[in-house]
């Protein structure tokens, strides 16, 4: 019998000062078999930083020919691709190709730095290409948040950001790898 996704709901409340951005998102979010609550939440946080009212969740995990979320222009085209996890080159190379914007979250205590290290080098021709390290406590200190029902809060301001709930709100430490300085 094959395992069906687990359905979490969450109202997640925007302030990105950074970006002049106030909202608050009535989000279902579908947790994988295959997934772990880590990666969900950390879906939820890409949610916040990148928030847009076009912003959606894709099949993700589901479907390997989309990313974990993305906007749309009104004609289509991808405006915005957003991938957790260390995708190789080829996957950046077709992410780069078909959208406007490209950012990939990357996560876990060692491997992202491993797989950075492999790759850097190849993708500096991609100048629509952003790639963020999560803090690996961060990643962790986002397990405490969830449940199914979730009432989440990110405020993002000065290049911070903290994410959680009422009672347990995390500042998030996050690395900016490519491009460097921006």
């Amino acid at each position: 019998m094959a395992l069906t996704a687990t359905i979490f709901k969450a109202e997640l409340t925007i302030s990105d000062m950074d970006r002049d951005y106030y909202a608050t998102h009535n989000l279902t979010v579908a947790l994988h078999p295959s997934e772990t609550e880590s990666r969900m939440m950390l879906r939820l946080l890409a949610f916040a930083l990148n928030a847009h009212e076009d912003l959606a969740f894709s099949k993700g995990i589901s479907n390997p020919e989309e990313p974990d979320l993305w906007q749309h222009n009104p004609n289509g085209t991808v405006a915005h691709w957003i991938e957790l996890g260390m995708p190789d080159e080829k996957r950046l190379r077709k992410a780069c190709g078909m959208a406007e914007k490209v950012t990939v979250y990357c996560y876990g205590p060692r491997a992202p730095q491993v797989w950075w290290d492999g790759i850097k080098n190849k993708v500096q021709r991609f100048d629509n290409l952003s790639v963020i390290h999560i803090d690996h406590d961060s990643e962790v200190a986002l397990e405490g948040c969830v449940n199914r029902t979730m009432q989440l809060q990110a405020m993002i301001q000065d290049g911070q950001t903290w994410f959680g709930t009422t009672d347990n709100n995390i500042e998030i430490g996050l690395d900016r790898w490519y491009p460097a300085g921006k």
